[in-house]
């Protein structure tokens, strides 16, 4: 397949450049069986639902990842929090990092960001990546609160939440992650509310949103693209009841593709902790996820990838219907709700029941995503280093 496939002309004025009020007034576009392009809203999700079925979020929760700062030679520099050495330790002081300019900072090097906080630059994992120590006295997340920002997609430009909690799921839990889920952020205890009235039941994930998700595709031949692993986990309480909903018939629906990614490499792998460089493309098979709801995604990002295979080649129509309606896209914009595309014809069965794991031990990496050569930095960067969109 061609990265080429995955292009689509999105005229900027449909660019969601802030959050809408309420969350749930957010537009959703429906297009699954029985409801063909129906034009709704997040608010009214239960009513295309079904009694049985389950949903599941991704209770990741945003860290303030970006730590901007004066190198002392007076010229900027940025870091972005990617995740801990230790995956085990998100108050780690020992992290992974994008950083600009990386080839400026030399391994050994210390630089302070505020009387609170400096960063010691370790060994260069190329892409821009580094190992990072953060030095300070205060609690990781007290540091980070103090020095660090939210790290908002950088289409946003200079926007500057009023209220962070914006950019937060409100079923978040634990800080991990260099961005948020964002389909999730619909959501308000309303929408939980319909489904439970409905009987429809939530099961909760957790994939830590890093480079995998929201590194954009630089090749032509998408057989060349590298994903980057991301830690996930599932309870055995979760997945047993993921379970009994496939088994009574129930549909499985991913609030988002990083929900997605984390169903589907338990799956695939058997491991309800671990992590993963699953890179879902046309002909994957499916062994979970039956609908989807997700945001509209940029051009040739993974994200839309996995939209192809799940849903067909039927996106481009789907996503031109949204863009001659006004929908708003990517991270703050509107969503849609779509379908398995081989799941009416062929029904639930028609996947393997995937593997029940007898222990959820930790598992070794997935896959490892290859490295490749650091691009060259320039004297100063124009743009931070900066997640695109999650889900």
């Amino acid at each position: 397949m061609r990265a080429e496939e995955f292009e689509y002309f999105l005229p900027d004025q449909l660019i969601a450049r802030k959050p809408i009020e309420p969350r749930d007034a957010a537009r959703l576009l429906v297009d699954i069986e029985g409801f063909s392009r129906v034009s709704s809203t997040v608010a009214s999700l239960s009513s295309f639902l079904r009694p049985g079925d389950c949903l599941v979020r991704n209770t990741t929760k945003v860290l303030p990842a970006r730590i901007r700062f004066r190198r002392a030679s007076g010229g900027s520099a940025e870091v972005l929090l990617l995740e801990p050495r230790n995956p085990d330790e998100v108050d780690s002081h020992h992290w992974e990092a994008l950083v600009r300019p990386s080839a400026k900072l030399k391994a050994g090097t210390v630089e302070q960001v505020d009387s609170q906080l400096s960063v010691r630059f370790g060994a260069d994992l190329g892409e821009g990546r580094r190992e990072i120590e953060l030095l300070t006295d205060l609690e990781l997340h007290d540091a980070l609160a103090r020095a660090g920002e939210m790290p908002l997609p950088p289409y946003l430009g200079s926007l500057r939440l009023e209220d962070d909690s914006r950019y937060q799921t409100i079923f978040a839990e634990r800080p991990a992650s260099a961005a948020a889920p964002t389909a999730g952020l619909h959501f308000t205890e309303e929408v939980f509310a319909d489904l439970a009235a409905r009987q429809v039941q939530v099961a909760e994930v957790e994939l830590i949103v890093g480079l995998g998700t929201f590194r954009p595709i630089v090749v032509d031949d998408l057989g060349d693209h590298q994903m980057h692993s991301e830690r996930y986990r599932i309870t055995e309480e979760n997945w047993e009841l993921i379970h009994r909903t496939r088994r009574s018939g129930g549909r499985i629906v991913a609030l988002g593709t990083t929900s997605v990614r984390a169903l589907e490499s338990a799956a695939l792998t058997g491991q309800l902790t671990g992590s993963t460089a699953l890179f879902i493309s046309r002909g994957f098979q499916f062994q979970l996820v039956d609908l989807l709801l997700t945001n509209f995604h940029l051009s040739r990002s993974s994200l839309l990838v996995m939209i192809d295979a799940l849903y067909g080649p039927r996106w481009r129509s789907l996503y031109e219907h949204a863009i001659e309606n006004n929908y708003r896209f990517l991270s703050f914009g509107d969503a849609m709700l779509i379908e398995r595309w081989n799941r009416t014809s062929a029904g639930p069965s028609a996947t393997a029941e995937p593997a029940e794991p007898a222990e959820p031990a930790e598992p070794a990496e997935a896959a490892e995503a290859a490295e490749l050569a650091e691009p060259a930095e320039p004297a100063e960067p124009a743009e931070p280093a900066e997640p695109a969109e999650a889900t």
